[in-house]
């Protein structure tokens, strides 16, 4: 892949999420202020990985936009094309932790900041000095923000970058599933590596089987040439060219909460495409992103919050050693 100023640059929602974190002394739940939102989330996990990372999104320009810029930047994002807006406010979101891990989301942005990204505030310069750009839907899920969008993904691939789709479907920010359909839909048309949760297969092909489900969106959509698909605390799986290969997830308990672990196993998966490309990946290449991705992702799951709960490329390892 050619050098490029960025490894990464990530377009979408930057975000406040409230987890849970126990009771007030007069029994009211405590919520604690994480710092996240997918595309950064990504970001945040790459530059553990060592990598050049640049945001791009709008907040709001209040106490939440402010923090989340000064957050990321200390991760070592460039957070030189993030916008701040005056009348929109930053985007909030609370979540439900459940016994297992899983999560429940009350969203907070109607209209949230994210939403308010125009086509005329992208910086086309730095998409096209990025090797890799990846998106995801939640910045498409009302006109202005996804007329942008569109826009840097079609600079993006102009420019020669490998494009890298999310659906991160939430579907309380859609007004219609059909709606929150047809924006996969065209993420999936556009990219070159894909990370697809089980719940997302099934929703795109009625399959809730793995092997089906991909085979049908492999066949619609030809120009996805690494095609991954999470499957929480199963594992993971891997579809390239002729080759399938499974990696079960690594299970050591002290799960806490599962908030931010798609979006590293995403930015696993997009180091590895860095390290090795996407000509000639053998099952053993693919077995070992997918190891290092799953287990990267489990170590996110025993802390709370995202970007600053990000591991160290060590600790992953270490723990792969450990077998």
């Amino acid at each position: 892949m050619s050098e490029k100023r960025y490894d990464v640059t990530a377009l979408g929602e930057l975000l406040i999420d409230f987890t849970e974190n126990g009771l007030s002394g007069q029994g009211n739940t405590l919520f604690e202020a994480n710092p996240g939102g997918a595309p950064c989330n990504v970001l945040a996990m790459l530059k553990k990985l060592g990598r050049s990372c640049a945001f791009i999104g709008k907040v709001g320009d209040d106490m939440f936009g402010h923090l989340l810029r000064d957050t990321a930047a200390q991760a070592g994002i460039c957070m030189d094309h993030l916008v701040f807006d005056r009348e929109a406010r930053t985007t909030l979101a609370f979540v439900k932790t459940f016994e297992n891990g899983d999560r429940d989301f009350s969203f907070y942005r109607n209209p949230g900041a994210d939403m308010m990204l125009r086509e005329e505030e992208l910086p086309l310069e730095a998409i096209a000095d990025s090797r890799i750009f990846h998106f995801g839907t939640l910045s498409m899920t009302h006109e202005g923000v996804r007329r942008a969008t569109c826009k840097a993904v079609g600079h993006a691939k102009a420019c020669g970058a490998v494009i890298s789709f999310d659906p991160n479907l939430r579907p309380p920010l859609w007004d219609s599933l059909e709606e929150a359909k047809a924006r996969i839909e065209y993420g999936l048309a556009q990219c070159d590596v894909l990370k697809i949760a089980d719940n997302e297969l099934e929703f795109m092909t009625g399959e809730t089987d793995f092997d089906r489900g991909a085979a049908i969106l492999r066949e619609k959509y030809p120009n996805i040439r690494l095609f991954n698909v999470t499957a929480g605390a199963q594992g993971s799986y891997s579809f390239y060219e002729d080759k399938r290969v499974f990696v079960p997830a690594c299970k050591r308990g002290g799960v806490i909460e599962t908030t931010g672990a798609g979006d590293t196993f995403c930015a696993s998966v997009l180091n590895f495409v860095l390290d090795h490309g996407l000509e000639g990946l053998s099952e053993a290449d693919l077995a070992a992103m997918l190891s290092f991705a799953n287990t990267a992702a489990y170590l996110v799951t025993t802390r709370k919050g995202a970007i600053r709960s990000m591991p160290e490329r060590e600790e992953v390892e270490a723990l792969l050693k450990q077998g």
